[in-house]
Order: C-alpha cells, then sequence, then structure tokens
C-alpha cells in the first residue's frame, strides 16, 4: 500500500471514530506500528489530525469552542440531533454524552423548552449554558484532555446518585450481535453508569458505524431503548437491527 492510501485510510478512521489507536490502525493495514506512527506524525504536521499517545484523534474532536467545519459527517450528525430533539418534554430530565454527535444535540435544542441536562462534556456543558431554559448540571471527576469529558471514580459515582428520563450517548462502535463497544475501559466504564442512571437510553449514531465493533463491550443492543441514525428508520441497512427490543427512528 503506497503511503498516500495509508495516509488517506487513516485519517478515514480518525474522522469516523474520532479517537484511534495506532495498534489498531497497524493491524487494519497491515504494516508496522513505527510505519503508522511516521505517518500519524506526518499528517500531524500537517494539521490533518492530532497526534496523541498511543494514537490519534481527529481536530473535529479537539477544537469545539466554536462551529467547527473540521465535523465528520456534520450533516448527518445535525439531521440525527434533530430528530432526537422530538424526544424532549417540557421540564424533562436528561444527560447528553460527549462527543460530537452528542454535541449537536446540545446545539440543536430549543430556546423555549425547560430542561435539566446533566453531562460529563465540557464542551456540551459550555453549549448548553447559552440555553436560557436549560439548567445545567456538569458532573464531574478527572478530565480527560483528549475527550474533554470527566473520567474515573468520582464521576461514576455522580451518576450513581441521579435518574434521568432520557441517556443520550454515543458510541464508537454498534454491532446488532455484539451491542456497543470501545477500545477505551475507562470510557466503557463511564456509559455503563450512564446508561444504568437513565430510564431509557437514547443512541446517537451515524450509519457508518453501524455492524462495527471494538475489545470491549459497553452493553448489548437491547439496553438501548432507541436508536437514531441519519437513515430513514425503513432503510435496509437497518434490518439486522429489527429483530431486537429496540425503537429505530
Amino acid at each position: 500500500m503506497l503511503k498516500e492510501e495509508r495516509q488517506r485510510a487513516i485519517l478515514n478512521e480518525v474522522a469516523l471514530h474520532n479517537r484511534v489507536l495506532l495498534t489498531d490502525i497497524a493491524e487494519a493495514l497491515d504494516v508496522s506500528i513505527d510505519t503508522v506512527r511516521r505517518d500519524v506524525k506526518e499528517l500531524d504536521a500537517e494539521q490533518k489530525l492530532r497526534k496523541v499517545h498511543g494514537g490519534a484523534i481527529s481536530l473535529g474532536f479537539t477544537n469545539q469552542s466554536i462551529r467547527n467545519t473540521n465535523i465528520y459527517a456534520l450533516e448527518e450528525k445535525m439531521k440525527i440531533a434533530e430528530k432526537a430533539v422530538k424526544l424532549l418534554k417540557e421540564g424533562g430530565v436528561i444527560f447528553i454524552d460527549g462527543g460530537t454527535t452528542c454535541l449537536e444535540l446540545a446545539r440543536a435544542l430549543p430556546e423555549n423548552v425547560r430542561l435539566t441536562c446533566f453531562t460529563l462534556s465540557l464542551p456540551v456543558a459550555f453549549e448548553l449554558l447559552a440555553k436560557p431554559n436549560v439548567e445545567v448540571i456538569f458532573i464531574g471527576g478527572q478530565l480527560s484532555r483528549d475527550a474533554q469529558i470527566a473520567i474515573g471514580a468520582h464521576a461514576i459515582h455522580g451518576l450513581s446518585e441521579i435518574r434521568v428520563d432520557y441517556s443520550f450517548i454515543g458510541t464508537g462502535y454498534v454491532d446488532s450481535l455484539y451491542g456497543l463497544t470501545e477500545f477505551d475501559w475507562d470510557i466503557v466504564q463511564l456509559k455503563k453508569a450512564v446508561i444504568k442512571a437513565a430510564k431509557k437510553t437514547v443512541l446517537l449514531c451515524i450509519s457508518e458505524k453501524l455492524n462495527s465493533q471494538h475489545r470491549y463491550k459497553t452493553c448489548d443492543i437491547n439496553a438501548i431503548n432507541t436508536m437514531i441514525t441519519e437513515l430513514d428508520p425503513t432503510n435496509n441497512l437497518l434490518n439486522l437491527f429489527r429483530d431486537h427490543d429496540l425503537r429505530l427512528l
């Protein structure tokens, strides 16, 4: 594989999943980690992604203080957010996860709907502060520099003490058989706590992530009440999910 092809493949993976590991890329491309590390270093120097310890993250994942044109599949994520907003009710208590799709939901919240919103995500919290009728409660803990969210035991304990109507979450990987998975063990523990804290959990997921999986399991697909993609719910790409107790929007 030519260097240009490798680097294009790396950029595609980083854009889709926001964060990737060098070991995963090396395995997928069947090249050495040193080769991938050099490619990522070059792409970082060209400001096409950001190199972090053991991996890389997308530019759209690292700079969320303003509307970011680097966000991958922005139109699809905005469409998902528009669907998710329709689930909200006046006076509701919700949780919004971190990540670029959930950030679009925070931006899409109507100005006139009164809500209480919990979050672990700094970008989401800052976005919610602009909503005059949203009471924002940040669940603190050790801050992840890469994901810009609170992680660790303190955050998990905070989640154990709340009960929300809806948790709106993202995921790195989702499969009809294996459920929701991630490569980051700490993130998995957080998402487990988020799901446990919710009466209903809503997965916000672009269709490109369907039928993918990684090493650490967050939950079975049936632990999710509703899955929202940018697709029409009748789309054939969702057929494998129809056999589960799962609402598709």
